[in-house]
């Protein structure tokens, strides 16, 4: 059993959505029940194959490539179907695994308007494929593709099923990305081309081997490449100034299409920084390295005032992520074992937390048909379970200790007081200052959201309305999310364990590795 599930685990992972979705083209639209039913069953067995192969998984070898399969795909450009799972990629696809089916679960009452839940567990399932796809992709035309395929369905999810604004919130996150998405393709067509193996010669797509055939590489031209991966994955972060269009399209988008893009999407930017740009070419990541840490800084102190000139909460909450996200991207700038623990901890957190503030904004949305701070008040007293869940993650997305918030922000903060060597100590000590400064601020910000939306008495228009608290759909799909936020505050080596061993692994060409 477990080598069956070593040779086709990650396989049934990745192309299981896509048959839920082949399924569901043949069921009739009207039958929303088989619909709903279908989607649910995929995403758990999806979820199923992943805990599988994380059973399976060596943890005490988790820098080495493991469930590998690697067969021909493209011959005539040299791309192979080549997919694995490390250290670093496992938690992202657990992560993947648990927040698919919850947003489904989420949905069974909460299909936006236009109602059309076919089309719309659909493109989820797709979305799926492309994010397990991403984490497991092992060549770089392979990880393009499924890179590339998240971006329809959300493209669609919010054009169709968003709010007011929606076709210019959907049409600004589709140029960004493909615009990124242009300068990362043709960095990773010159990597392939101005690289070679040192003893055959040969140009390869594989990532595992273009740390060796990437050594001949000029400085300069390692540089520029890096630069097209820099805008690919920086605008999928997004990391200032390339986040314009995140606060749109969270706003804009439906409440599962937020949930799905913060908790997981996003990290596909800061993932592929860690999987490719950084250990392939060395060099070029330490000259890259202060100016990351410089933006991701930035991006955490204007993220946070972002948050506080908002008048809507959904619109808060995406700005809060261009702050979380800052201190993902200044762990990865360090260049260290520390630093990339700290920011695949970030990574897990923020999809936790962050997906369950947005949750939490799509109920309370359905029941006042607003999300305007001032308009809202005293949730404790007319939904009082929703309340205390709003107080109970805001808590944790400010970093409170005890929670998963503190592990995503602190080592991330520490890990700038000694970055890797060859890199600037005084640079980055001054992030790693400006970084917990930003901590205070989001606490300000997120008091400041909860004061104003939980506690108080509700405002005059809502006087005589009765607003039903947390149904059962609710409670099933966010309970897992509350119970992981919890343990991995209370302990955080949940993550670090699996993650340390993949992280020793990339980092080797780093001192600080």
């Amino acid at each position: 059993m477990e080598a069956f599930i070593d040779d086709w685990g990650l396989t049934a992972a990745l192309f299981l959505p896509l048959v839920g979705a082949v399924i569901m083209m043949f069921v009739r639209k009207e039958d929303e029940a088989a619909h709903k039913q279908i989607a649910l069953l995929t995403s758990v067995a999806v979820l199923a194959a992943l805990v599988a192969v994380a059973a399976v998984f060596n943890y005490n070898d988790a820098g080495r490539l493991q469930s590998v399969i690697d067969k021909e795909w493209i011959p005539v450009i040299d791309s192979r179907y080549h997919i694995g799972v490390d250290g670093i990629s496992l938690p992202l696809l657990l992560l993947t695994g648990l927040i698919v089916p919850l947003v489904i679960i989420y949905s069974w009452n909460h299909f936006p308007e236009p109602r059309n839940p076919k089309a719309f567990l659909i493109l989820i399932l797709i979305l799926q494929t492309g994010m397990v796809g991403t984490f497991v992709a092992q060549d770089l035309i392979l990880f393009f593709v499924f890179f590339e395929v998240v971006l329809l369905p959300m493209y669609f999810m919010i054009g169709v099923w968003g709010g007011e604004n929606r076709m210019y919130a959907a049409i600004k996150f589709f140029l960004f990305t493909a615009f990124g998405s242009a300068f990362m393709l043709v960095a990773f067509l010159a990597l392939y081309f101005l690289s070679s193996d040192p003893v055959t010669g040969a140009h390869t797509f594989q990532i595992p081997d273009l740390p060796d055939a990437a050594t001949g590489l000029a400085s300069g031209t390692a540089w520029l490449i890096f630069g097209g991966m820099f805008l690919g994955f920086g605008i999928k972060v997004p990391m200032f100034p390339f986040h314009t269009w995140l606060p749109d399209a969270h706003t804009q988008a439906p409440t599962q299409g937020s949930v799905i893009l913060a908790a997981v999407m996003l990290k596909l930017g800061t993932y592929g920084f860690m999987r490719i740009p950084i250990p392939i070419l060395p060099d070029a990541a330490r000259d890259w390295a202060p100016i990351i840490a410089v933006l991701a800084v930035i991006g955490i102190i204007y993220g946070a005032l972002g948050c506080l000139a908002q008048t809507d909460m959904k619109r808060l909450i995406a700005f809060s992520s261009v702050a979380h996200m800052g201190y993902t991207m200044l762990g990865i700038s360090t260049l260290t074992s520390f630093g990339f623990n700290a920011a695949l901890m970030g990574m897990v957190a923020h999809g936790l937390i962050t997906g369950m503030l947005f949750f939490v904004a799509g109920s309370i949305k359905e029941r006042f048909h607003t999300l305007e701070i001032k308009r809202l008040g005293g949730l404790l007293l007319q939904a009082p379970r929703l309340g205390w869940i709003l107080a109970f993650c805001s808590m944790a997305s400010l970093g409170l200790p005890g929670l998963a918030g503190f592990w995503g922000e602190f080592p991330a903060i520490l890990a700038a007081y000694q970055p890797a060597e060859g890199l600037p100590v005084e640079l980055f000590r001054v992030c790693m200052v400006v970084a917990a400064i930003g901590t205070v601020f989001a606490a300000g910000y997120l008091l400041w959201l909860l004061q104003r939306t939980a506690f108080g008495t509700p405002k005059e228009e809502w006087e005589g309305h009765h607003f039903h608290d947390v149904e059962t759909p609710e409670w099933l799909a966010w309970t897992p999310l509350i119970i992981g936020i919890v343990a991995l505050g209370i302990y955080p080596n949940f993550v670090f364990d699996i993650t340390d061993g993949g992280v020793q692994s990339v980092l080797t060409a780093f001192s600080g590795g």
